[in-house]
C-alpha cells in the first residue's frame, strides 16, 4: 500500500466509531427515551437523527431547519456558525469518513447485486440535492412559520430516511403506546427510507449523491476546505483513472461532489494524490 493512503477497513472503523460516539445513550434504547442532556446542543458533523434514542448531540441539518423558522425572532449565528466551521476544515471529509448514513449505504452496496456505473444521468440528479436543500431545508421552514405560525423542519418530516431509521421505527417498535400513533406520515417516510436503502445497493451511495442537503452544504466548501484530497498537478500526468475509478459523480479530484475518501490514491500511479496538510506552507499534501 502506498505511503499516504488510508485502507478502506480503516475507513470504516472510523465511520462506525463516529456511529458509536454520536450515539452514546444506549440506555435511551432500552428506556425509549430521547436524550436531552447540556451536549443535544450541540452538532454533531454527519447526519444523526435527534430523536434517536442513543443520540447525544444534534443534527445540523434538523438545527438549521428550526433556525431558519426562528429567523423572526433571532438570527441563526450559532448553527451557521457551526456549519461554517465544519465547511471551511472537514467539507466533505465528513461525508467519507464522519457520516453513520454514508456508511450504512456503503455497507448495503457490498451486496452481491447488479451495480448501476455513474453516467450522464447520474451526474445530472447529483443536482437535486441543491433543490432540496433550497425548498426542504431553507423555504419551507420559513413558508410554515410565516403562513401557519409554527415551524415544520420540511426535511425531516417529509424525506430524512436517517431520521424515520435512526428515530421513528426504533420507537415506534420500542413503544406500543406509538404504534397507534404513526398514521399516514410515517408510512410515507418508511417508504421513501426503503427506497432510498433498496436503490443504495444498487447505486453507489445514492442518497448521498442525489439527495442529501448536508453533503450539499459541505460541498459548497470544497475549494477552500483546510482538510481532503488534492492533486500535485506538477506531478499528475492527466490520465483521468482517478475520475473513472471513483463511484461518485466527480468531474475532478476534491471538487463538490467529492466525498474526500482517498480511495483514489490507490489508483495514481504517479502518487500525484495526497492528503492536505494545511499547518505546512502552501498547503502541500501530507504523507499519512
Amino acid at each position: 500500500m502506498k505511503t499516504g493512503i488510508l485502507s478502506n477497513h480503516k475507513r470504516k472503523l472510523i465511520q462506525l466509531s463516529s456511529a458509536l460516539i454520536y450515539n452514546l445513550n444506549l440506555k435511551g434504547f432500552s428506556q425509549v427515551t430521547i436524550y436531552r442532556g447540556k451536549s443535544k446542543g450541540i452538532c454533531v458533523p454527519g447526519l444523526n437523527c435527534y430523536s434517536c434514542p442513543g443520540a447525544i448531540g444534534s443534527c445540523p441539518l434538523g438545527a438549521l431547519q428550526n433556525a431558519m423558522a426562528a429567523m423572526d425572532r433571532k438570527l441563526p449565528f450559532y448553527i451557521l456558525g457551526t456549519l461554517l466551521l465544519l465547511g471551511v476544515t472537514l467539507g466533505r471529509l465528513i461525508c467519507g469518513f464522519l457520516c453513520p448514513f454514508g456508511l450504512i449505504q456503503e455497507l448495503l452496496y457490498k451486496l452481491p447485486v447488479p451495480k448501476l456505473k455513474k453516467n450522464r444521468a447520474t451526474a445530472w440528479l447529483s443536482r437535486l440535492k441543491y433543490v432540496i436543500l433550497a425548498v426542504f431545508v431553507l423555504i419551507l421552514p420559513v413558508y410554515y412559520k410565516a403562513s401557519r405560525g409554527y415551524p415544520v423542519p420540511a426535511f425531516c418530516k417529509f424525506i430524512c430516511p436517517a431520521g424515520t431509521l435512526e428515530g421513528g421505527i426504533p420507537l415506534v417498535l420500542l413503544d406500543p403506546s406509538l404504534k397507534s400513533l404513526a398514521g399516514a406520515l410515517f408510512n410515507w417516510k418508511v417508504g421513501v427510507m426503503v427506497c432510498i436503502l433498496v436503490s443504495a445497493c444498487f447505486i453507489y451511495r445514492s442518497f448521498c449523491r442525489f439527495l442529501c442537503p448536508l453533503g450539499a452544504i459541505y460541498g459548497m466548501f470544497s475549494p477552500i476546505t483546510l482538510f481532503g484530497v488534492k492533486v500535485d498537478e506538477n506531478s499528475c500526468t492527466g490520465c483521468g483513472r482517478c475520475v473513472r475509478s471513483c463511484k461518485m459523480d466527480i468531474r475532478r479530484v476534491g471538487d463538490t461532489e467529492c466525498i474526500q475518501c482517498g480511495e483514489c490514491m490507490k489508483e495514481c500511479a504517479p502518487g500525484s494524490i495526497q492528503w492536505k496538510n494545511p499547518f505546512t506552507s502552501g498547503r502541500t499534501g501530507a504523507k499519512m
